[in-house]
This record gives C-alpha cells, structure tokens and sequence, in this order.
C-alpha cells in the first residue's frame, strides 16, 4: 500500500505543480509578452484569471458548509 500511496502523493503533487506554474506564467509573464505572440493561444484570456479562483472558491466553501451542516445535523440526531 505504501508504493500505491507514494504514486498518489507524487501524481497530486506533480498537478498542483503544473496548475501553479501555469497560472503564475498566465497571470505575472503573459501581461509583459506582445498580444501577437503565439504563445497567448495557449492560455485563456486574462478575465478568467480571476473568475475561475473565485468560481473554486465559492464552490469549495459551499461544500464546507454542507459537510459542517450535515454533521450538525447529524450529530443533533444522535443526541436526541
């Protein structure tokens, strides 16, 4: 189990470091490089930059609250 383990721990961290990479690229390099250059076919453009955090944002904190409700709920059940 331990080698299943390491191969998550590596896959999980090698797409965080790639996401990271390429919304810091996006967001600090791509500003400064010419609008012509072919490289901005390969990145949404700039609006989203801030929209699909947000849009995560919003989505990781309703779930918060539904798992924290949901065990409120549940554990109110218990006690009565």
């Amino acid at each position: 189990m331990e080698l299943a383990d390491r191969a998550v721990g590596f896959l999980l961290s090698f797409i965080s470091l790639t996401i990271f990479t390429y919304y810091s690229l996006w967001v600090i390099i791509l500003p400064f490089v010419e609008s012509e250059h072919f490289i901005h076919k390969y990145f949404l453009p700039q609006e989203y930059a801030i929209l699909i955090p947000v849009f995560v944002g919003v989505v990781l904190l309703c779930l918060l609250s539904m798992f924290i409700g949901f065990v409120m709920l549940k554990s109110k059940k218990k006690k009565a």
